[in-house]
């Protein structure tokens, strides 16, 4: 561990912390017969929170989960489809959202107002909500609070994903063991600005609601908002958390003592599901890793960060094994931030390309064999001040333009 506060549980996902199940099923959303309906369900009403995409056209599912989590902050489930986003769909969008919620409401016992509804996929088309109805009529019956309910759920939420994202890790409050989850899917039009496509996190911790939203919102700016794909932020981007209570630790304050680790925590969870997406970003080969210290302050190194890692011109010469240094700077100069053009430092991982702004000779043949690899490290020193930041995202590819050209067929 270090001096970290946590443990990775090694196996784990989202039913590992007490109190939750999940399941998935196909119900036919998907050409494929892969699984696009999923659900968690917590045993006890959780204390629950979530950020949103900041795009103005947001998706029917996201109205719905608003007004649930704004009459007490109390969830029992979230249920999720994938295959369509159920976005830009007008009022039969709307409708279908909260049908959605009351039948899986419904099915599963539990109150309306305590349902989530998440949705992902092709943005205009309307569900198939009699394929939807039937698929909820079934979920109770595919619950498992083992792993196997967590995959099932994993595939259910997953697009153009190539892998499942899950991250888990254990800590101790009052002595009691406390286990944070998360699973996400993503790999195209992510460049969000609250969170990622679709994330969820299940703790048995006992923590108030809007405890928990202050802290998601917090580690959510150094995770999901730190990524970049492609530059799109999708109207359907959201995280959802939910926070059983059934470790039966003393509820956490900002005062109690391990309130820290609980961060780190889940700061952890976070980040990991986050560098997930970024690196299975479609077509993606390469998951590059762009730290910015010594700027003015944290806003700006994070701003910084990002226009780098969303360089098109960036993720290109990554793509092509090419140590560029030319597009970072540039990028580093049009981000909008106060930079002293002659005190930059640039490495590739380890090799120094640029110090206080000149031009530094290397071995390009280093330089090649390390950008081959499948993680790229960029490393800008500004030299001017305590800000610093991570951003993660991916190199360009052909593949990119090949799936996205064909998304809809």
């Amino acid at each position: 561990m270090g001096n970290k506060r946590y443990e990775i549980v090694e196996g784990g996902g989202i039913t590992t912390p007490k109190g939750f199940k999940a399941g998935g099923l196909h119900c036919g959303l998907k050409k494929t017969d892969r699984h696009d309906l999923g659900v968690i369900v917590c045993d006890v009403p959780a204390t629950a929170a979530a950020v949103y995409t900041t795009n103005l056209f947001q998706a029917a599912p996201l109205q719905v989960t608003r007004e649930a989590l704004g009459v007490d902050g109390i969830l029992r489930a979230v249920i999720v489809n994938s295959g369509n986003a159920n976005a830009c769909t007008g009022a039969q969008g709307d409708a279908d959202a909260q049908a959605m919620q009351a039948n899986a409401a419904e099915a599963l016992g539990v109150s309306k107002n305590q349902v989530a509804v998440a949705s992902t996929g092709v943005i205009g088309e309307l569900l198939k909500m009699d394929r939807v109805n039937s698929g909820i009529e079934k979920l109770p019956a595919k619950l498992r609070a083992d792993i196997q309910g967590s995959d099932d759920f994993c595939q259910a939420i997953l697009t153009t994903d190539l892998v499942k994202k899950v991250s888990c890790v254990s800590l101790t409050a009052n002595g009691r063991q406390i286990t944070i989850a998360g699973a996400a899917k993503g790999s195209g039009m992510i460049h969000p600005n609250m969170a990622t496509m679709l994330g969820f996190v299940t703790t048995d911790a006992l923590i108030g609601a809007p405890l928990l939203q202050e802290v998601l919102r917090e580690v959510t700016n150094v995770s999901f908002n730190m990524i970049t794909v492609d530059g799109d932020t999708s109207t359907n981007d959201m995280l959802v958390a939910m926070a059983s209570g059934l470790a039966e630790n003393d509820e956490l304050t900002r005062s109690h003592p391990d309130f820290e680790a609980f961060v780190d925590g889940l700061r952890h969870v976070c980040e990991e599901l986050a560098k997930a997406i970024a690196r299975d970003g479609e077509g993606a080969t390469k998951l590059i890793e762009t730290t910015v210290i010594g700027a003015n302050s944290d806003d700006a190194a994070q701003a910084i960060a990002k226009t780098i890692i969303g360089s098109s011109l960036v993720k290109s010469a990554v793509f092509g094994a090419d140590a560029n240094w030319g597009r970072i700077i540039a990028a580093i100069g049009r981000a909008g931030q106060p930079v002293n053009v002659g005190t930059v430092d640039i490495r590739l991982g380890d090799i120094v390309v640029l110090e206080q702004s000149r031009p530094i000779p290397f071995d390009e043949e280093i330089a090649l064999e390390y950008l081959k690899g499948d993680t790229v490290g960029i490393n800008v020193n500004l030299n001017m001040g305590n800000g610093q930041a991570t951003a993660w995202g991916c190199d360009l590819t052909y593949d990119y333009v090949r799936i996205n050209a064909a998304y809809r067929t």
